[in-house]
């Protein structure tokens, strides 16, 4: 049902002065309406002014009885003084302003000083320019900005922060333990190494701005057109556009080279969709504009809304010459658009720059940070509160210490008089404070950072993940992510490129008992001639599926083959265009496009097209058929048909649709059904063989029954249309016919759904001849039918439904929509994974649906909530929570049971654009649905709306995150990103975003892992996307094996880093309880300084770099394996709190184990001085530290033993330097232990002391895995491994029949164009007839317009 005329009245007009003495004002025309002291006003107005007040029942009728022959329009009141914008819902995203944008925005052609006078406050003070330039920057930073920026958001990081806080405590002498510069360059590396890794990935973003802004471009300039910049272009200007060009900015258009000025654009960069769109211009200028001169002379004035961010709606109104003219969306070029099929077009720029809608939908770069990180984050706050609270106490202990020292050793008080036991301690507390800051070492995160590194490198060079046809490799273009990688649990998609190839191909058919095509056995027979003579001009033939089909054409000797292919010849919307010697076909949608092909293939050769003909070439015979009518597509009659007069005189219908609504209409059965039955049945073995050894991809479409008017769930019209059986609902009272037609549908639909088992979208296709009387009749009342201005629309689809039936089945078709290599192979590896896949698309629902199926995101087992259902559960749910919780509205959880079903049977969630926006605008759709029961219920409880819109968010969330999967279709690239923002919000969950256009590019910065697709669609995904991928199916291996090693890896560094550094360092905590709590360091300087840099590193780094518990094919093997890092197995603040005890039980084992040994004297040698002492207890701690690790690590290198190795001969190596007498005398102040090491450890019971003291710290890991072991507690991973070898069917094979749970059988038709072709066709608006070739004075001066055949359309 089309979307009924606005309203346009004046300020001062005579029916906005009668309703407003009734307190009341007049709004913009409005579908839904307003609720006002309980009763719903439905006012309509028609052109003359009458005015009705009417009855629900009367609501689906569009036009006024008071006035028969004027359009009824409805309008919506308000009490007066109630402001428009506060009751206008019509928002093409989500979360925008509650308050829509003024129609303040006044554009005026060819006027760039009118322009620049106007400014806007943006910051205090501050002005800019009200009308932005053209010139796009995406780039964080500049020359200025980028070192305090980047500083800025390096300190947020609280390990940044506390680094610095102790550089200034270790400036001030009285306090500092260490120079203040041993820590500032290890901070200033960081921030180094950091501040470059985010200028390389800026200097990307800038290169990419620069591309787009110095994109060539013709501008008017004074009365002609000059090339220059897209970064010129202003507000007001008139930009020329040629064919294949993007469009730079959002432009009116103007006029075209088309006839009528059409336009043809795909709008894959915006939607997603690879269909042609036309958008025309007002007959206004397409009349006046017909030469440069008179575009240069233009001087009209555009009023609309200001610049927005809803893709599909632009409101707005044209002065030209004292007329005023209504602007909507289908005259609107948008940026990024490309022109297709049309040679030259003329717009008028609108909105430029980041005031344009695809800029408006792409959100702000914002700096991505993982769990982990913020975990760490946290977790330095904890440590240094612990740190302060333990020097805090050790302060005080000092300052008693010295008090009772003092008392008594009064003999030394001349030493201590300027030395108070309080200032004592307040220094002892900054000593320790500086002492223990080491707990949280730096070099860890400079570490941390080559980590990244090295593991990013790792997905550069992994081969498996290399695209050898387009020589694209995987790139991690973000270094500080790779191990959330492997703790996503929502990926949201792109359908278009991102799960498809956007190419459409002819694959199978079923044509008088023979099944043709791939699988059938005869694909790989040569044919017996030497090639086909109807190939048109040299045009290579591309359909070799079957031969057997091939030389059925060429033979000529079936009539029902001819008639099949004749209709793929004759019955479309598909445009043709002659460049050279080749036809250049250009259709509404691929699927159109690649049954012409097959057709053309086979001889049917499709040529040109008139207003009222069309010229086929059939085997080399150039025929020429008269079109009487065209019934065109639209989504509730799921066919279209064509009538034509042959050259012999005899009329024919030609029909082709889904199957649901062909196989109704056919006749009684006839030899050609029969034989098709029969072959049909036998596809059964056909598609058992053929598919053996190739991809299997299970069709998808919407899951149909019946045809109903309204797919949307949100109502539909009230008028009365004709019901349509479903095709399996027979009875015996129908009578023989009946039984027949269904037992002929049951057959048939056999074939259907073998085929779209094989991701196979299918087309019944039938005819009938119409007899000359019968053709007469039906033509007059069409013509009666067609001038109505009451009905009309249901008058013709009543002529359309009368003329389509008794139709004789030609035969099957079935187009395969091509998925990327691998993809329902990776989805269902993802969804073993515990991953759940949402697929966000701006395309149809129903070829999302279809999609979801091929890909087996959607399963045949899965219950279909569509909008309807979601409506009813979430009504449910809330009256559930109003009965169970008063005090607490929306606290109860969603229900995951669906009315009347199962709670274990599976579901899937799909939803449209337009219902997200009415479910999460809560605050204004409860208060005008009138349906929905939220009006009453706890709704009125929550006296915040904003509040109340989160319930109602979480709510939905709930909802979908309960389902399997979730397909939204027709979604605008802010709504994608505001459903990822939803998930995270309330979920609380890890999402990754995967796309290929620039309509995904807000949803890739949204998410916490953005990946973008090198498709066809340009590279704006790429650029603002964490990682690139050349194929969807790179993403297992991405987040499986990838992914998943570096939260391994990653988290296993952390936890063997923090127990090295409290296994080392605590001993400096032990040691202060007996060097009178003095803050004197235990360990020698340099031993502080190397630990954490070369003793201990070169191990854990290892494990950062190499670390695997299981190969990457069993990874691949075993996907369940990927839950572990979704649920924070590996670190969590648990893990933290073991590793904490483990490290302090070993420091105290280390420390007082030497110090028990040390007592008196020990030794051979007399050894018991403080140095030897610190030596001990340092050796026992590494020598425990790297055992602790060899223990640890799974996955053995010949690196792994190198770095063990190396860290026991660093640290003899440094000892050995930094201990020597030779450097005592050089430096005594900077080497103070000359000889310690070479003097404790050549001494045997010094050696036993540290054996003693690594096995006391051995035995508790020992003793846990031997327990482990013992009673058979597995690890998390052996449990799943086992799990899933229990398995009885392997989990990720595909099979080419699955069982359906249901009787209820869904259509896979492959027919995806909008309604509207045909009409444009037979009116003549986009054809070319003979003498009205290209309008020559819109084609420069100087060159020659494009001359394709005036017979024949253009596009």
């Amino acid at each position: 049902m089309g979307v009924e005329p606005e309203l346009k009245l004046g300020a001062g007009s005579a029916l906005t002065r009668a309703w407003g003495g009734a307190g009341l004002r007049l709004l913009r025309a409005e579908k839904q309406p307003l609720c006002r002291r309980g009763s719903s006003l439905n006012y309509f107005l028609c052109a003359n002014g009458a005015r009705q007040l009417l009855s629900r029942s009367e609501q689906g009728t569009r036009s006024c009885s008071v006035c028969p022959r004027h359009p009824r329009v409805k309008v919506r009141l308000v009490p007066r003084g109630a402001s428009m914008d506060d009751h206008d819902p019509a928002s093409g995203c989500l979360h925008e302003k509650k308050k829509l944008p003024a129609f303040t925005w006044e554009v005026r052609a060819n006027n760039r000083s009118y322009h620049m006078q106007f400014k806007k406050k943006f910051a205090f003070c501050l002005t800019k320019k009200k009308y932005a330039g053209n010139a796009i920057k995406t780039a964080k930073y500049n020359i200025l900005t980028f070192l305090p920026l980047n500083l800025y958001e390096q300190f947020h990081r609280m390990a940044n922060v506390y680094f610095v806080f102790v550089i200034l405590l270790q400036t001030i002498p009285e306090i500092s333990t260490l120079p203040w510069y041993t820590l500032l360059f290890p901070l200033s590396c960081l921030l180094t190494i950091r501040a470059l890794r985010d200028l390389i990935d800026d200097i990307g973003r800038h290169q990419s701005d620069r591309n787009i802004n110095s994109r060539p471009c013709e501008i008017l300039s004074g009365k002609s057109f000059r090339w220059q910049k897209w970064r010129d272009i202003c507000v007001g200007d008139i930009v020329r556009l040629r064919k294949e060009s993007f469009v730079p900015a959002d432009m009116l258009l103007l006029c075209s080279s088309e006839p009528s000025s059409l336009c043809y654009v795909e709008t894959a960069d915006i939607d997603g969709e690879t269909n042609l769109k036309f958008r025309q211009a007002l007959p206004v200028t397409h009349r006046e504009l017909t030469s440069e001169g008179s575009v240069a002379a233009f001087d009209g004035r555009v009023t609309c809304e200001e610049p927005n961010s809803r893709m599909h709606s632009f409101t707005g109104t044209l002065q030209w010459r004292g007329e005023t003219y209504s602007v909507d969306s289908e005259r609107i070029l948008l940026r990024g658009c490309k022109l297709r099929n049309t040679d030259i077009c003329y717009g008028l720029v609108i909105y430029a720059g980041f005031d344009s809608k695809i800029m408006r939908n792409c959100g702000k770069i914002k700096r991505k940070k993982t769990k982990l990180d913020r975990m760490m984050d946290r977790l330095v706050i904890i440590i240094f509160l612990v740190l302060l609270a333990m020097s805090l106490c050790l302060a005080i202990a000092s300052g008693f210490w010295a008090k009772t020292f003092q008392e008594k050793h009064t003999y030394l008080s001349a030493l201590y008089k300027h030395t108070a036991p309080a200032k004592q301690a307040f220094f002892s507390f900054w000593g320790f404070a500086i002492l223990l800051s080491i707990i949280i070492p730096m070099s860890m995160y400079i570490t941390f950072e080559f980590i990244y590194l090295v593991n990013s490198f790792f997905i550069n060079w992994d081969l498996e993940m290399y695209y050898a046809v387009k020589d694209i490799p995987a790139k991690a273009r973000s270094t500080s992510l790779n191990d959330q990688l492997g703790q996503i649990e929502y990926i949201f998609s792109d359908k278009t490129g991102t799960l498809t190839q956007n190419i459409m191909s002819f694959k199978k058919c079923c044509i008088n008992g023979t099944v043709y095509g791939l699988g059938t056995g005869r694909e790989n027979k040569q044919p017996s001639g030497s090639g086909l003579a109807w190939s048109h001009r040299g045009e290579k033939t591309s359909y070799s599926n079957d031969v057997a089909l091939l030389e059925a054409a060429r033979q000529d000797s079936d009539p029902l083959l001819r008639e099949f292919l004749r209709l793929l010849a004759l019955c479309h919307t598909v445009m043709v265009e002659e460049r050279g010697d080749q036809l250049v076909y250009q259709a509404a949608s691929p699927d159109e496009e690649a049954l012409v092909l097959a057709a053309r293939d086979l001889g049917y050769v499709f040529l040109s097209r008139t207003q009222d003909t069309i010229t086929i070439s059939e085997l080399g015979v150039k025929r020429t058929y008269e079109v009487l009518a065209m019934l065109d597509f639209n989504s509730d009659r799921k066919r279209m048909s064509v009538l034509v007069r042959d050259p012999q005189g005899t009329i024919r219908l030609y029909t082709k649709g889904a199957d649901t609504v062909i196989l109704e209409r056919l006749r009684s059965r006839g030899p050609s059904e029969t034989f098709t039955e029969r072959a049909l049945d036998e596809l059964h073995l056909h598609v058992g063989q053929g598919l053996r050894g190739h991809q299997i991809h299970p069709r998808g479409s919407a899951r149909t029954g019946c045809i109903t008017g309204n797919d949307s769930g949100w109502g539909d019209s009230q008028r009365p249309e004709k019901t349509l059986k479903p095709w399996w609902v027979s009875s015996s009272a129908h009578g023989d016919t009946e039984s027949s037609r269904s037992r002929q549908g049951s057959h048939d639909v056999s074939s259907l759904q073998r085929f779209a088992e094989e991701t196979l979208r299918t087309l019944c296709l039938a005819s009938k001849v119409v007899s000359e009387a019968e053709y007469c009749e039906w033509s007059r009342r069409h013509q009666e039918a067609s001038i109505l201005l009451q009905d009309r629309a249901w008058q013709m689809d009543s002529l359309y439904e009368e003329m389509e039936q008794n139709l004789e089945l030609l035969g099957v078709t079935a187009i395969e929509d091509k998925l990327q290599d691998g993809v329902p192979e990776t989805i269902q590896l993802l969804k073993l994974g515990n991953i759940k896949v949402w697929v966000l698309t701006g395309d149809k629902q129903e070829t999302a649906m279809n999609i979801g199926y091929a890909c087996k995101l959607l399963t045949d087992d899965m219950e279909i909530l569509e909008e309807k259902e979601v409506s009813e559960i979430l009504e449910a749910h809330w009256v559930r929570n109003s009965r169970s919780s008063r005090k607490a509205p929306g606290s109860g959880r969603l229900s995951q049971q669906h009315p009347g079903t199962s709670c274990h049977k599976k579901r899937a969630l799909v939803i449209s654009g337009d219902f997200l926006d009415k479910i999460l605008h809560a605050g204004e759709v409860l208060m005008k649905e009138e349906g929905w029961l939220w009006q009453w219920l706890p709704c009125r409880r929550a006296t915040d709306s904003q509040e109340h819109g989160s319930l109602v968010e979480k709510a939905f969330v709930d909802l979908a995150t309960s389902c399997q999967a979730v397909i939204c279709c027709r979604v605008t690239p802010k709504q994608k990103a505001l459903i990822v923002q939803l998930v995270k919000k309330h979920k609380k969950a890890t999402t990754l975003a995967i796309g290929d256009g620039a309509n995904d590019v807000n949803m890739i910065k949204t998410a916490d892992i953005g990946v973008g697709i090198s498709g066809l669609e340009g590279m704006q995904a790429v650029q603002c996307s964490d990682y690139a991928l050349a194929q969807f199916s790179y993403l297992q291996r991405l987040l499986l094996v990838h992914g998943r090693w570096a939260y391994l890896r990653i988290c296993k560094f952390l936890r063997y880093f923090f127990y090295k550094t409290f296994a080392g360092l605590m001993a400096q905590v032990w040691f202060a309880f007996h060097s009178g709590f003095t803050a004197q360091p235990l360990y020698e300087g340099w031993f502080l300084a190397l630990y954490n840099v070369f003793y201990t590193a070169h191990p854990v780094l290892s494990v950062g770099l190499l670390e695997q518990d299981v190969s990457a094919k069993k990874s691949l093997e075993f996907p369940e394996l990927y839950a572990i890092g979704q649920q924070d197995e590996l670190f969590n603040y648990r893990i933290f709190g073991v590793t904490l005890l483990h490290g302090v039980s070993t420091s105290l084992a280390s420390f007082y184990i030497a110090l028990w040994a040390f007592n008196d004297c020990v030794g051979s040698k007399v050894v018991g001085d403080y140095e030897s002492f610190s030596v001990t207890v340092a050796t026992s701690a590494l020598l425990s530290v790297l055992v602790e690790i060899i223990l640890d690590i799974k996955h053995w290198t010949a690196l792994s033993f190198l770095m063990v190795t190396a860290s026991l001969l660093l640290f003899c190596l440094f000892s050995y330097m930094t201990q020597s007498i030779d450097a005592f005398r050089i430096a005594p102040a900077v080497f103070r232990f000359p000889d310690a090491s070479q003097n404790a450890l050549t001494d045997p019971y010094i050696l036993l002391v540290v054996l003693l003291s690594l096995v006391v710290n051995t035995i508790p890991s020992l003793t846990v895995r031997s327990y482990h072991a013992i009673t058979g507690r597995h690890s998390i991973q052996q449990k799943i491994c086992s799990k899933a070898r229990r398995e009885l069917e392997p989990s990720v094979e595909l099979r080419a029949h699955v069982h359906r749970g249901s009787f209820r059988r869904r259509s896979s038709y492959a027919f995806s164009h909008q309604e509207g072709y045909a009409g444009l066709i037979t009116r003549g608006d986009s054809l070319r007839t003979k003498g009205t070739c290209a309008t020559g004075g819109l084609h420069p001066q100087g060159t020659a317009p494009p001359s394709p055949s005036c017979h024949g359309p253009s596009a």
